[in-house]
């Protein structure tokens, strides 16, 4: 692990419609390399809640922290203020900048034509509509990964997408669901360096190794930032 003490920690955040069992394929990799993992439960219930989950969760660690974001989970993580985080990776991620919401930025682009329409529920909550996660969650897994993730997901409030993102930390085609040009922004206002691959919205299920190893990255060399964007799929790191 390099610079990274043996106490080093890697903090997994799941996104919309999903919970911490999204990151079953990479946690075991993970811990044989000699890390401890925590997958972070967020309630999904709004963006302020949601980061006050992440940081109950922080607290169970110790030493230097790596960050992984998927999809939603990315405007968590940038929103933390743990000093112990040394990188954050983002997984097919958002990163709103301060002052904007993560609807602003998830509709900055043209949706693609298989992306399902989303609306929220009478309750102010947005299920994933069952054939949304094998046209564009995660189209590249196989139908029995779909028809479970459809039916344990979890549903994200309005409120997650509509509240202001505070300051984030990073400033001190295949991918059906987030618009690549979309995610060339946020990475481009990173600051990134970019490395291509092609794979879906949800590598997690599809290409664990390529997460794996994007994280693996992050925690040997550290860089402030590692943003992995798949389909066309674009690993950005910031140099």
């Amino acid at each position: 692990m390099n610079s990274f003490p043996q106490n080093s920690a890697i903090v997994l955040v799941h996104g919309a419609w999903a919970d911490g069992s999204c990151w079953k394929d990479v946690v075991l990799p993970l811990e044989r390399k000699g890390f401890e993992v925590i997958c972070a439960p967020i309630p999904l219930t709004s963006l302020t809640d949601d980061v006050a989950a992440l940081t109950r969760a922080l607290e169970r660690t110790s030493g230097p922290v790596v960050l992984a974001g998927h999809a939603y989970g990315g405007a968590v993580i940038g929103a933390t203020r743990e000093e112990r985080v040394k990188s954050f990776v983002y997984v097919a991620a958002l990163a709103p900048d301060q002052g904007e919401t993560v609807a602003e930025v998830f509709y900055r682009d043209e949706a693609h034509p298989e992306a399902p329409k989303l609306a929220p529920d009478m309750h102010g909550f947005i299920w994933m509509p069952e054939d949304g996660f094998s046209r564009a969650v995660a189209h590249k897994a196989s139908t029995e990964q779909t028809k479970v993730l459809a039916a344990v997901q979890r549903p994200i409030s309005v409120q997650c997408i509509q509240e202001k993102a505070p300051a984030p930390g990073w400033k001190t085609e295949e991918d059906r669901m987030i618009n690549p040009k979309t995610q060339q922004f946020m990475a481009r206002r990173m600051g990134a360096k970019i490395h291509s691959s092609r794979v879906d919205h949800s590598p997690m299920y599809t290409a664990t190794d390529l997460v794996v190893n994007a994280i693996l990255e992050a925690a040997r060399e550290p860089p402030p930032i590692v943003f992995v964007r798949f389909g066309r799929a674009i690993f950005f790191r910031e140099g």
